[in-house]
């Protein structure tokens, strides 16, 4: 199915009607900060050893390096479906380890997260599964409904907007899941392997729009083994390997 909207046209949208972003430069402030992180399961060795970066506001890396580098364990870091063995983890320059409990669900609304099993929920439709996030947030259903049918129409799946999940492909529903990430104009979005699924025509469309949001400053990390779209983006790289992680530069975002 085409994809009928421009990403430009789409962000455009949201940046008039919802969301308007400050952006701060501290380093201070940094979205994601990681200091001598380690990671182990168990009593497992540690998958992630020694970890320290930072991910500055309206930032765009690829996640990078090979499978069992422990790319996906450091996202579940960062959305805070795992705490770490060591070290500090903050996120929007808060300490993750001393936000009261009540604070989290909060703070999880501002992280967009895409998963590489797309965790969609089987019973509701697309637009219900893409309308949540804005739901839980309390937003008028007016406004949902033009921002879902906007968003869906963007990603090509205006007309499978009824359907349930499980009617749809791999790969519409990986669109389905983007969808959903991004609706809610996260501050951070996460991203494990969002074109896996998908041809590379509607991956590149993809990217467009992860770009678009980025310059409305979202920060943006997207782990990915596409080496063509790393390459054709060239954006700033966070390369994870052997449980270490270094920054690599690729060109116009360096």
């Amino acid at each position: 199915m085409a994809l009928s909207m421009s990403a430009a046209a789409f962000c455009g949208s949201l940046r008039r009607n919802i969301w308007s972003t400050i952006l701060v430069t501290n380093a201070a402030n940094s979205v994601v900060r990681f200091e001598n992180v380690g990671m182990r399961y168990g009593a497992g060795p540690e998958v992630l050893r020694d970890i320290t970066f930072a991910l500055p506001p309206a930032s765009f890396h690829f996640l990078t390096g090979p499978s069992g580098a422990g790319k996906s364990s450091l996202l579940r870091l960062m959305y805070l479906a795992n705490r770490p063995s060591r070290g500090m983890v903050s996120l929007f320059g808060d300490d993750v380890s001393k936000i009261p409990r009540r604070a989290l669900p909060e703070l999880r609304r501002s992280i967009g997260v895409v998963f590489q099993d797309f965790r969609l929920l089987d019973h509701q439709s697309v637009f219900d599964n893409v309308a949540l996030p804005l739901r839980v947030a309390g937003g008028k259903e007016s406004q949902i409904r033009k921002h879902v049918s906007e968003l869906l129409q963007w990603v090509g799946l205006e007309d499978a907007l009824h359907n349930l999940p499980s009617t749809l492909s791999g790969g519409e529903q990986q669109r389905v899941a983007i969808a959903r990430a991004v609706i809610s104009r996260p501050r951070l979005l996460l991203a494990d392997e969002p074109t896996g699924n998908v041809d590379d025509a509607i991956a590149v469309r993809l990217l467009y729009l992860f770009e678009e949001l980025n310059r409305m400053g979202t920060s943006i990390l997207i782990a990915t083994h596409n080496e063509g779209l790393v390459s054709r983006f060239k954006h700033r790289q966070l390369h994870l390997e052997g449980g270490k992680i270094e920054f690599r530069h690729t060109g116009s975002d360096a």
